[in-house]
């Protein structure tokens, strides 16, 4: 596979972007990859939830790995910053799924150690080696410079015991940092003092902000170099069609569409 020059510009980008605190507002189709560029954001990071709603499909892995590609091919169409794809696991083969992100020309993928099957983990040697087939594949498919986000899920699941869950993370960045991975996504972890230590290790840590939660000056006062939002962004998104329906058919009123991108602005941004 050739990779053309502009992908590898956008692998090196995304790597140079990693070395301050990298903000990612999630996007889940070209639209709302147009829009958050727009808004200024540096690169793309997509959902897979979002991806998996805007085909009316549950997230964990009930898009197929097509469709995913198929959502990844569109928005790297539509903008001109580094993308990175929400993998999930990788399915059912990790090196096809890294060979088919770098053919629609993304240049980073999240790669999760929880199985969507049962919501176990895979053990910190079996992910590694996940991993370590990731970073072969995509090698082989011409663009080494691939960034590789390892997520644990740890914290998110709960787990084993909570006094020991740190201790299982460490040992896992370890683990992931040795087999190639290029950063650390800890989501449902938001203690400062834990991420914190977490940073001390060998690779940069992504944290999933929420609402209520520290903001991205506090988590990179911490040491977090990345900071996402998983589906938040899809779900506001949703739920302002909500509001706006279901006013409009109880109240038969209109305030819920106020504030709105207007028209000109918003199609404006397509006209290319």
């Amino acid at each position: 596979m050739t990779v053309d020059a502009k992908t590898t510009e956008r692998a090196l980008r995304l790597r140079e972007l990693g070395s301050s605190t990298l903000v990612l507002p999630n996007a889940w189709d070209a639209a709302s990859a147009t829009v958050i560029v727009a808004a200024g954001a540096s690169a793309v990071a997509t959902t897979s939830g979002g991806v998996a709603w805007s085909i009316g499909r549950g997230d964990g892995q009930r898009a197929t790995r097509t469709e995913m590609l198929e959502a990844a091919a569109r928005i790297v169409a539509a903008v001109d910053v580094p993308v990175s794809v929400d993998a999930e696991g990788g399915y059912e083969d990790v090196a096809a799924t890294v060979r088919g992100v770098v053919a629609v020309g993304a240049v980073g993928i999240n790669l999760e150690d929880s199985k969507a099957s049962d919501g176990t983990l895979y053990t910190a040697a079996e992910q590694a080696g996940r991993i370590r087939s990731a970073r072969e594949a995509a090698a082989a498919a011409g663009l080494p410079e691939l960034v590789i986000n390892a997520r644990t899920d740890v914290f998110l699941l709960g787990i084993g015991e909570e006094s020991g869950r740190l201790a299982d993370v460490l040992a896992r960045v370890e683990a992931y940092a040795a087999a190639g991975a290029d950063g650390i996504f800890v989501p449902g972890l938001l203690d400062l003092e834990a991420l914190g230590e977490i940073a001390k290790g060998p690779l940069p840590v992504n944290a999933m902000a929420r609402p209520g939660g520290p903001s991205v000056a506090e988590l990179a006062g911490a040491g977090v170099r990345r900071v996402s939002v998983g589906t938040a962004v899809a779900q506001a998104a949703y739920s302002a069609a909500r509001a706006a329906a279901v006013e409009l058919l109880g109240r038969g009123t209109y305030g819920a569409l106020g504030g709105e991108l207007d028209y000109p602005t918003l199609n404006g941004l397509f006209e290319k």
